[in-house]
């Protein structure tokens, strides 16, 4: 699992930094840089997206990986110890990016 850390203040599922999803998923097939990443976990606060608010929120996360030239992409699965997804009051999946995306 991997240490996530999220800025996406406008996510549902963002609580503390941190994401309260067991897992997410880096989309970005063609990516060769951060920028061409998004998250595509991302949901929009008041979204009805049914998220127990009680839950605990989790720092260590699967992250599936579409970034085919990340250097942490192993197999669809992200090998890095640590991420931070970004995009602060993000409104919709494309204004997030996959801050620690780094093209082989």
């Amino acid at each position: 699992m991997t240490l996530l850390d999220c800025t996406v203040v406008n996510c549902t599922y963002n609580r503390d930094k941190s994401c309260k999803r067991n897992d997410i998923t880096v989309i970005g097939k063609d990516a060769r840089m951060s920028s061409e990443t998004c998250c595509g976990s991302f949901a929009p606060k008041g979204c009805g997206c049914g998220v127990n608010s009680a839950a605990l929120a989790h720092k260590d996360t699967h992250v599936d990986c579409e970034a085919q030239e990340c250097i942490y992409n192993e197999s669809r699965k992200c090998s890095a110890k640590h991420i931070g997804i970004s995009g602060g009051h993000a409104d919709k999946v494309q204004e997030t990016e996959c801050g620690s995306f780094v093209c082989q």
